[in-house]
Parts: C-alpha cells; sequence; structure tokens
C-alpha cells in the first residue's frame, strides 16, 4: 500500500458463530426475489448500483449461515453487488495492494490473493452442503467457471477457464474471479462476475496476485447496437439457470419448479 492509504481499514480475525439468528434473518429478509429449483434456492438482491451492499454484513451472514446449518438446510446462491471494497484472501500478500487510497480492504477467509468488488459487478456468493452433494471442491469450481462461460456464450462471447488460475478469462483477459471456503463440508464465498462497472480500482492491485493482469467486463464485449438495459438482471437471472443447471448434473439434485 502507499502513504496515502490512511482510510484503508483492515478487516479480519475468528468468526463465532451466533446462537441468535436476529441478524442473519434480518439480512436475508432484504432478499428481493427468490427461485426455489428444488432444494437449490437463489436469493436475488437488489442489483441496482445505489442498492449496492457493504462487504463485511455479508460475509458474516455467510459465515452465520454456514455455521448454522444442518443436514436439512436448502443448498441457496445470494445474487447481489457489493459497495467499493478490495477482499485480500487467507494467503494474500501486502505486495498486491498498490495504491488502494479511499477503498477499504478487508482480510477475508477464501483462497486466493486480492480482488475487487463494487457496483456494476455480479456476486453470486455459493452457498453447498458439498459432502452431501457428493462433489469435490474441484468440481464446484469447474461447475461455477462453466456456468459464466455458458452465460457468456449466449451472448456470443467465448469464455474459457485456467486450471492454474481459476476464473474465466476472454481473450487473456479476467472477466470473472472465484474464491471458496469450505467449512464442515460446507462452501461460501463464491463468484465475481464483472457486467457493467467502473473497472479502474483494479489498477490499484494485482489482480489475484498476478501483476499486470488485464480485466474485462461483459458490457465492454458487446456490440455497440446491442441492449444492455437491465444487464445485471439478465446475467443474475441467466447465471442462476446455469448454476442450477450445473450443479443439479454435480449432484444437487436441484428441480425447476
Amino acid at each position: 500500500m502507499t502513504a496515502g492509504n490512511s482510510a484503508t481499514a483492515v478487516i479480519g480475525g475468528d468468526f463465532t458463530p451466533l446462537d441468535d439468528l436476529t441478524s442473519l434473518d434480518d439480512f436475508l429478509a432484504t432478499t428481493s426475489a427468490m427461485t426455489q429449483a428444488g432444494p437449490l434456492l437463489i436469493r436475488h438482491f437488489d442489483l441496482r448500483p445505489a442498492q449496492s451492499l457493504d462487504y463485511v454484513p455479508v460475509w458474516d451472514a455467510m459465515r452465520q449461515f454456514t455455521a448454522n446449518r444442518n443436514d436439512d438446510t436448502p443448498d441457496q446462491i445470494w445474487m447481489l453487488t457489493h459497495q467499493p471494497v478490495f477482499t485480500q484472501g487467507q494467503a494474500g500478500k501486502p505486495e498486491h495492494l498498490l495504491n488502494t487510497e479511499e477503498i477499504p480492504v478487508v482480510q477475508i477467509d477464501r483462497g486466493g490473493q486480492v480482488t475487487y468488488h463494487g457496483p456494476g459487478q455480479l456476486v453470486a456468493y455459493v452457498l453447498i452442503d458439498v459432502r452431501r452433494a457428493g462433489i469435490g471442491v474441484r468440481e464446484l469450481v469447474e461447475d461455477i467457471e462453466q456456468s459464466v462461460i455458458d452465460v457468456l456464450a449466449q451472448f456470443g462471447i467465448v469464455g474459457e477457464s485456467q486450471r492454474k488460475a481459476p476464473g474465466v478469462y476472454v481473450n487473456g483477459a479476467k472477466i470473472a474471479a472465484l474464491g471458496l471456503r469450505v467449512r464442515q463440508g460446507c462452501s461460501y464465498h463464491g463468484l465475481s462476475f464483472n457486467v457493467d462497472m467502473d473497472l479502474s480500482p483494479f489498477r490499484r492491485i494485482n489482480p489475484c496476485g498476478y501483476e499486470g493482469m488485464p480485466v474485462t467486463q461483459l458490457r465492454d464485449l458487446l456490440p455497440p447496437s446491442a441492449d444492455v438495459g437491465d444487464l445485471m438482471e439478465k446475467a443474475a437471472h441467466m447465471l442462476g439457470d446455469a448454476l442450477t443447471a450445473h450443479l443439479r448434473r454435480s449432484g444437487t439434485e436441484s428441480t425447476r419448479h
């Protein structure tokens, strides 16, 4: 970080599961729409930039949900967008934070290095009982990556994954980052998909720990004549459908109602 980063707040520490679920219930009550696909519940939060969510309360809710779930708890996917924030993974190296300035940095418990979240980026938190589903973490990662690739294909865009650097890329530029944590056989954290956002904060970091890694977004890859109205909503529903299809094949037994 540079010397001008006095406004940066680094937050971390262990999490103690809460017996009182009031805060989690209050958070989940802000869901704007839900899709029930068998035992898989997709929660759509308000994706408008003005309704972007602060990172830490959502992170707390994810951990709380995971810590308190049981064998009968339905798997969930949370679709939302965040206020500007850099998140640094467990093994994150400070040298990958170049000039964060006024944007907070949050030290979190997923794998990987630093990434950026902000309005116009679609975040999908994947809360799956992988042990119950009978799938491995690598298979879950591949399902998530392929879901984004499938969404891009619907827009006529060719995406690809890279084994050495998880995520999805278009012509070598990263359009989606991925990081998970598995605790007691259940996943949380997930995917960030650049849809229609300000990409400039990525220049303040080495994205995912790679110096000079180019990043891109869905809107910039569409032809000028494309209808980009409600692009975030379109992408969210497409991604939800793609995740449901892949997770069904991998063992979550999701069926559309």
